[in-house]
């Protein structure tokens, strides 16, 4: 039995993996911002909400790893080192953090729409932020003030709007897999 858990918890952080990198094929670059609008959060939030806390962020490491060595995973096809440590960087390196706090959080719950949305802009929207508003403005020396407000601020709807999708479809998931998301060794 636990050799098929594992089995499937692989699998399934290989797909959360490749559909986050599918998601970044859809970017909208902005002329204000050196952040583009890409689905990817939403995919983050997805593998939190439906996956173990190990299998989320090990979903999103290896979908960071696959860029680092050269595929083409990251916003609009790009990839590399170069991405990692730009300005975009902070949010990319958020996504194993933030997806592991989702999966964490819903672990001890039996999560409804609310708490779903609610985790969700957690783990999805505030740690992200979090972690890439400032590294945003290491990164390129803007003050806090400047990159909140090219690093979060047009984001917020969108994001808000991914969190509500990311739950709806997490609970339909969640449903339709029949997966109990805590077991040993999760």
């Amino acid at each position: 039995m636990k050799k098929n858990l594992a089995v499937r918890e692989m699998a399934f952080t290989a797909l959360f993996a490749s559909i986050t990198a599918l998601f970044s094929y859809i970017r909208i670059p902005l002329p204000f911002s050196p952040v583009p609008i890409t689905l990817q959060t939403l995919a983050v939030m997805l593998a939190g909400s439906v996956l173990t806390p190990r299998a989320a962020f090990s979903s999103m490491a290896v979908f960071l790893f696959m860029g680092a060595i050269g595929l083409p995973v990251f916003g609009g096809g790009t990839s590399g080192p170069g991405v990692l440590f730009g300005p975009t960087g902070g949010y990319l390196m958020s996504w194993p953090v933030a997806a592991y706090v989702i999966a964490l959080i819903l672990k001890k719950v039996n999560p409804n729409l609310t708490t779903l949305i609610l985790v969700n802009i957690l783990g999805g929207v505030v740690i992200v932020y979090a972690i890439g508003v400032s590294y945003l403005a290491y990164v390129t020396n803007m003050t806090l003030t400047t990159a909140i407000t090219a690093g979060a601020l047009p984001f917020i709807p969108g994001d808000l709007l991914k969190a509500i999708v990311s739950s709806l479809l997490a609970l339909s998931l969640r449903k339709a897999l029949q997966w109990k998301i805590s077991y040993p060794g999760a």
